[in-house]
């Protein structure tokens, strides 16, 4: 499985400020959420995928997917385990399997899809696309 970025302290920060951004967000008893049903699914799976890429990205090759996966569905099952002792939250099984499906295809996306990667990789500063050019046409910002 081709990896872009690799190991970094720069690169391994990302994935550590999602984490903590999880656990802080967790401890509050209430969160504010619009009034989708089960938007709560939504957020966990979307979030958990971000986290899951982050983790991802730091690895090269079969094993690295397999751990990424692994520390994103422990991550998810340890933050409803906390929220079992969050007032006016509770842990909840569905949430867990939403934070692993999430994590699951967003490394099947990275993974697996390599015009999806190379979107993700690409810089945001430094250089930018000219609008309704060649893809190899840049400006310097």
């Amino acid at each position: 499985m081709p990896s872009s970025a690799g190991f970094s302290r720069r690169n391994a920060l990302w994935p550590l400020l999602v984490a903590v951004t999880i656990f802080l967000a967790s401890t509050r008893s209430q969160v504010a959420a619009p009034g989708i049903t089960n938007f709560d699914k939504i957020a966990h799976f979307s979030v958990y995928g971000l986290l899951a890429t982050l983790l991802v990205r730091l690895g090269r090759g079969p094993r690295s997917v397999v751990l990424a996966l692994l520390a994103t569905s422990l991550y998810g099952a340890s933050d409803e385990w906390h929220q079992y002792f969050v007032p006016g939250r509770s842990c909840e099984l569905g949430d867990w399997v939403a934070d692993t499906l999430g994590g699951a295809l967003a490394i099947a996306l990275y993974t697996g899809w390599p015009w999806y990667r190379t979107r993700l990789e690409a810089p945001l500063v430094g250089k930018r696309r000219i609008e309704n050019s060649p893809a190899t046409a840049t400006v310097e910002s």
